[in-house]
């Protein structure tokens, strides 16, 4: 057995059902992983393909890994952007790139995966000897599968694939274990939020990998405390609920920041609390329960008073059964907090519903969000947005009752990451309408990855707000994309007319259903406006 077969050998043990990427690579060239029954998707670009094994990382919780593959050199230097992003995301994915043969593997200039990619990936090896392939692979699976998710990364210098082992493999798959929390620190925690009078919950993206969402509502209702989420962590609390807050992002719902004001205990759950400017700013003068899977979270951007290290889900089952032993069945103030969230957001979408459902032309972006609040059933919907103004028009007004129904990013916000996110969701999810909102600036940089839709047989939904200048940049752009996607095989409208908003999404869901992948193209005003209670109080 030759390495090339050996590696694919082991995806097919380890269960990846897809390997994303693009040739030149042995796994592609030799028909090796299709033999394996691992179906191969081509893009057009190599950072497509990585965003598409990221997007069925995170919208599994990191219980399904794909791989990616693509050539040494030019192949895996266009990659590292997309594997920075998903190592920023926290997404789990494992890459295999070719290298140049290992007698010029450190040659001037040649680029070198082994080095260039060791600061945004979990774990970065060179397999250098065929029969280190078994032990090699295992180490980067168990990465990803266990601790914070991250990309996992094997450089195979393209002179190793051909190589022959010297014996048969042996490889068992690797597994998953969770860590609990310190029960001592449980009770501490559980004390904190008990006494607390106005207690908040921030949960991030691992309550999602911690598939906690139950723990998560049972814990909000014990203590009948409001849930606020991160921009990853979005869906991971039913936003329709009497106590959610909505996620937080550049631009937030006005009881999110209301909230955190009032705040006097901020427990974090999940998360990172990494200071950016996509996501919530934690204010002074509050008491800080930060639970994370990683201790390198601890105290890196925001000080921590209690420390709760572990599983989202396992701590959230500690430190609920823990507050359920010292209050009352109903302590009385779920209804008041309730209604003071109501009171709350009802103020603030008054303020912003002339925008959302504004006739004027060229079209409000608000006005696009807000139609496809009432076109879509965001159970049956997955749904991203690009970086910029997509993101922030979107995140506020959006809502979903739906875990791993919103795929938020914000800790790297490269421009074209949110196609490759619905293409890899459409690859998971067939059946679900899968939709990804670009800007002027984001079609730009992998627009033309569309025909992957076509061409693999994804209909998806793109669409793109196009105001001819990136965000508010005052950056003259121009194009027609409608008529590229009639030219790539695909489905493209032009909209400029408000009232024909919601028919165009209504025959895009349609149209996407029947199998055609859709772009529509709304004609939108140069909006600058964004929903940033945080700055008024």
């Amino acid at each position: 057995m030759d390495v090339t077969t050996a590696i694919a050998t082991i995806l097919k043990r380890e269960g990846v059902r897809y390997l994303f990427g693009f040739p030149s690579n042995p796994l592609f060239d030799t028909g090796i992983a299709e033999e394996m029954g691992i179906r191969t998707i081509i893009t057009r670009q190599e950072r497509t393909a990585v965003h598409m094994a990221d997007a069925i990382g995170r919208l599994t919780g990191g219980d399904e890994i794909v791989a990616f593959a693509c050539q040494h050199g030019p192949g895996t230097e266009n990659s590292i952007g997309a594997v920075a992003q998903a190592f920023g995301e926290s997404a789990p994915l494992v890459a295999i790139p070719a290298g140049y043969d290992r007698a010029k593997t450190d040659v001037d200039p040649k680029f070198n995966s082994l080095i260039n990619y060791q600061q945004v990936s979990k774990t970065c090896e060179q397999l250098s000897d065929p029969d280190a392939v078994g032990e090699t692979m295992r180490r980067a699976f168990s990465a990803v599968r266990n601790g914070r998710p991250r990309p996992a990364v094997v450089e195979v210098p393209k002179d190793v694939f051909p190589l022959e082992l010297s014996g048969e493999l042996e490889y068992t798959p690797t597994g998953a274990s969770r860590l609990g929390p310190d029960p001592v620190a449980v009770e501490a925690v559980a004390e904190a939020l008990v006494a607390a009078e106005r207690p908040v919950i921030y949960a991030g993206q691992g309550v999602h990998y911690a598939h906690a969402w139950g723990e998560l509502q049972e814990l909000a209702e014990v203590l009948e405390a409001p849930v606020a989420t991160s921009l990853n962590g979005k869906s991971a609390f039913p936003e329709s609920h009497a106590l959610s807050l909505g996620a937080g992002s550049k631009s937030e719902p006005g009881q999110l920041a209301h909230f955190l004001r009032e705040a006097d205990v901020i427990f974090g759950i999940g998360c990172s609390f990494t200071q950016t400017a996509y996501g919530i700013t934690v204010p002074e003068g509050k008491t800080i329960v930060h639970s994370t899977l990683d201790p390198r979270d601890v105290n890196k951007d925001v000080r921590a008073d209690h420390v709760l290290l572990g599983d989202a889900g396992l701590c959230l089952a500690a430190v609920t059964e823990t507050v359920a032993s010292q209050v009352d069945d109903d302590r009385g103030r779920f209804d008041d907090v309730a209604a003071e969230i109501a009171e709350v957001k009802e103020s603030w979408l008054a303020e912003w519903m002339p925008r959302l459902t504004s006739e004027d032309a060229p079209i409000s972006p608000y006005r696009v969000i807000h139609e496809l609040t009432e076109v879509l059933e965001p159970a049956e919907t997955i749904i991203t947005a690009d970086a910029g103004n997509p993101r922030d028009f979107l995140a506020p007004f959006y809502e979903t009752d739906e875990p791993l129904s919103y795929i938020g990013w914000g800790k790297t916000t490269q421009l074209g990451y949110g196609l490759g996110l619905a293409l890899g969701a459409k690859v998971l999810h067939p059946e679900k309408v899968c939709i990804n909102i670009m800007g002027d600036g984001a079609i730009g940089m992998t627009g033309l990855d569309f025909e992957t839709a076509v061409r693999e047989d994804l209909p998806i939904i793109t669409i793109c707000l196009i105001n001819d200048e990136m965000a508010s940049y005052d950056t003259p752009f121009g194009g027609n994309f409608s008529t590229v996607a009639e030219g790539l095989g695909g489905h493209g409208e032009r909209i400029a007319d408000p009232a024909e908003i919601r028919p165009a999404l209504e025959r895009a869901v349609q149209l996407t259903r029947d199998g055609t992948p859709v772009l529509l193209e709304f004609m939108t005003e140069k909006e600058t406006e964004l929903s940033r209670p945080d700055l008024d109080g």
